[in-house]
Order: C-alpha cells, then sequence, then structure tokens
C-alpha cells in the first residue's frame, strides 16, 4: 500500500503543472487548493524520515503564506518551487550532516569509497544544491511574472530535462572519474 502511495505522490508531482494549468483554464483556483493539499497530505503519509515530515510542514507554510500575500493561484504555482527548497534542504543539510545524499547514492553500488570518491560526491551534492536554488528560483519567478503557458512549460518540462541532463552528466562523469 506504501508503494502504490508513493508511486502516486511522484506521478502526481511529475503531472503537477499538467494539472494545474488544465485546472486554472476551467476552475477558479481555489476550487484546486485542495489538490495541493492532498498532495502535500500523500507526502507527509509516505514520508520515511523526520526530515521528510519536517519539509511538508514547512511546504504547507509557504503556500499559507504565499496564498495570504499573493492569492491562491500563485500559491498552486508555487509547488515546484517548494519541492526545490524541499530537496535543496535535504542535499544541502547532507554537506552539514553527512554522508552527502550523493554519497548515498554511490555507495549503492559500491559500499567502499576511498577519499577522492567521497571528496567528488560532496562537490556534486554542492552542484545538485546549486541547481535547486537556480531551478527553484526559476519556477518562482515563473509563477509570479510568466504566463500560465510559461510556467507550465518550464515546471512542466524544461526543469526536468534540466534534471535529466544534470543527472546524466553527473552519472557519466561520476563513471569516469571514480570507475563506480
Amino acid at each position: 500500500m506504501k508503494r502504490l502511495l508513493h508511486a502516486l505522490v511522484i506521478g502526481l508531482s511529475i503531472g503537477y503543472p499538467f494539472l494545474i494549468y488544465w485546472g486554472l483554464q476551467r476552475y477558479d483556483a481555489q476550487v484546486l487548493l485542495p489538490l495541493l493539499f492532498i498532495l502535500l497530505a500523500l507526502r507527509w503519509l509516505t514520508g520515511r524520515q523526520k526530515s521528510d515530515r519536517l519539509i511538508v510542514i514547512g511546504s504547507v507554510a509557504v503556500v499559507l503564506m504565499v496564498t495570504l500575500v499573493w492569492d491562491t493561484t500563485i500559491s498552486l504555482k508555487f509547488y515546484p518551487m517548494v519541492v526545490n527548497l524541499g530537496f535543496l534542504v535535504v542535499f544541502a543539510g547532507s554537506l552539514i550532516f553527512p554522508p552527502t545524499v550523493i554519497e548515498r547514492f554511490a555507495r549503492i553500488q559500491n559500499s567502499e569509497l576511498g577519499p577522492s570518491a567521497i571528496s567528488y560526491t560532496r562537490k556534486v551534492t554542492w552542484v545538485w544544491s546549486l541547481f535547486f536554488v537556480a531551478n527553484g528560483s526559476i519556477a518562482a519567478a515563473t509563477a509570479l511574472w510568466g504566463s500560465e503557458e510559461i510556467w507550465v512549460l518550464y515546471n512542466g518540462f524544461i526543469a526536468y530535462v534540466l534534471i535529466a541532463i544534470l543527472f546524466a552528466g553527473e552519472w557519466l562523469l561520476r563513471r569516469r572519474v571514480t570507475g563506480l
């Protein structure tokens, strides 16, 4: 059951920009706001660690704050920024409290990492952290100042392409540099 919920969360998160874009063409933003809170509740239920739930609480706080400061439409469109912020907290937090996220992934392939491999994974964690800052900033900018079409194009397509490029490039480089 938990795997099914987790798959549902991933599917809704990936499809979220398209669902919101489609919904905003047909309904008032306040009708769609419960969808965001359902998604956050599902994230809460599937959270594996205490930090996952703290991120959900922070996400709810950001959504409520944005709704009060701007409006419901903007708060719906802020979800991609909130997701980037959550990833930033996890990745940057692992730089402060090692092992880093990338080191954990690398240890799945090879449990014995040398000092150079650990140094490399730390640098890559920095790269991902900076990526989440940039991607989240662009997501916020498209929510605040972009048209709905620009918002869905960036957050529903371009951001995913950039993630795929960074992931594939890092994976190829890691294999070459560390042999992992």
